[in-house]
């Protein structure tokens, strides 16, 4: 659901930016609470992932594809902080270089997709962990309702800006039926992905997922039909066993983006997305510009001079996760040094997590 330039008008546009600078200034010190040695790479690997997964779009309705959005399986793994900042870097790295996503617009799709989906599915997941037994099964499927749910929320954020300050004389009840209406399918697709993402690093390393830390019940695993605690995230300064290494993880979670952007993407639903179906058949998009940044060599997610639509879009996807994970982990890098700068009281996260 990217928004391009043309849909919301000059001051809700500068509005939704202030807004959108306003949470990544919020979102870079609340990182520091939740950023360290493990996550801080995991961060940035959660962002390419992010980047890679949103090339893939899957078809929801006749004529009509859907993308995952992301904010909640960020905000699972990394915590709500850390996740406005992996959807920022992904939207900002497409608007610059990949043409996707309106420059101007760029703090609206921050709004509506990097800060609704992550505040909306967090809440929505720590509320079910609370009520729902602790175990690996209750986790995956709180997973699935939050991710679920944010899809169609940020579609109502989305309306809620177009209402305000949308360039087309469209009525908003039409749009807000529309949009949600597909955003809900849309949101399925999306539950499975996060679902099944999360339920994986929890079978693996469940040290890992920010959401199930701090809770008072240790999260449980089935293992040879019993349930047994999960591991309980460690600071022990010793390497771990090679098969669950940290390195190990990062480096198979890198590998499976570089194969989703790189292969798996040419495979991709060719239909409009949900937001391009219902803009132009609710005449959204008349006012729509071209892109300020469409003459890039990798605009449309192609590298310009490349014939073969395949070797094109590959490379395209690779150069994207390479770009998302240098500039994502430096960031949180750089996000995580600042809190150890002299002078400042170490932090105890197991218990600011809680």
């Amino acid at each position: 659901m990217h928004v391009p330039d043309g849909f919301i008008d000059a001051p809700v546009s500068v509005a939704a930016g202030a807004f959108a600078v306003g949470a990544v200034a919020v979102s870079l010190r609340g990182a520091r609470r939740e950023l360290d040695e493990r996550t801080a790479p995991l961060a940035g690997l959660v962002a390419a992932f992010i980047f890679a997964v949103q090339m893939l779009n899957f078809p929801v309705a006749a004529g009509t594809s859907g993308h995952l959005m992301g904010g909640a399986l960020a905000a699972i793994l990394v915590g709500p902080w850390t996740a406005v900042l992996c959807l920022s870097v992904v939207l900002l790295l497409q608007g610059i270089f990949f043409a996707d996503g309106g420059l101007t617009a760029l703090g609206v799709n921050i709004t509506v997709m990097g800060v609704v989906t992550v505040v909306v599915a967090y809440v929505v997941f720590r509320l079910l962990t609370g009520l729902l037994p602790r175990t690996r099964r209750s986790a995956t499927a709180s997973a699935f309702v939050a991710a679920l749910v944010s899809v169609p929320a940020s579609a109502a954020a989305f309306t809620l800006l177009y209402w305000i300050g949308g360039t087309t004389e469209i009525p908003i009840g039409k749009v807000f039926t529309a949009m949600v209406g597909v955003h809900v399918l849309i949101g399925i697709g999306e539950a499975v992905i996060t679902a099944l993402t999360v339920g994986a690093v929890l079978a693996v390393r469940p040290d890992l997922v920010h959401g199930v830390r701090g809770i008072a019940a240790p999260l449980k695993l089935r293992i040879d039909g019993e349930l047994v605690d999960a591991p309980a995230a460690t600071r022990d300064p010793e390497p771990a066993p090679a098969h669950r290494s940290a390195r190990g993880f990062w480096i198979t979670g890198l590998v499976s983006a570089f194969l989703l952007a790189g292969f798996v993407s040419f495979y991709a639903s060719a239909d409009p997305d949900g937001l391009e179906r219902v803009a132009a058949d609710q005449g959204i998009d008349e006012k729509v510009a071209e892109h300020g940044a469409a003459d890039s060599p990798l605009a449309d997610y192609g590298v310009g001079d490349i014939a073969n639509a395949r070797l094109s879009g590959g490379l395209a996807g690779v150069i994207g996760v390479s770009a998302t994970v240098v500039v994502g982990t430096g960031v949180f890098w750089v996000v995580r040094r600042r809190e150890e700068e002299p002078g400042e009281a170490p932090r105890d996260r197991d218990h600011e997590n809680a």
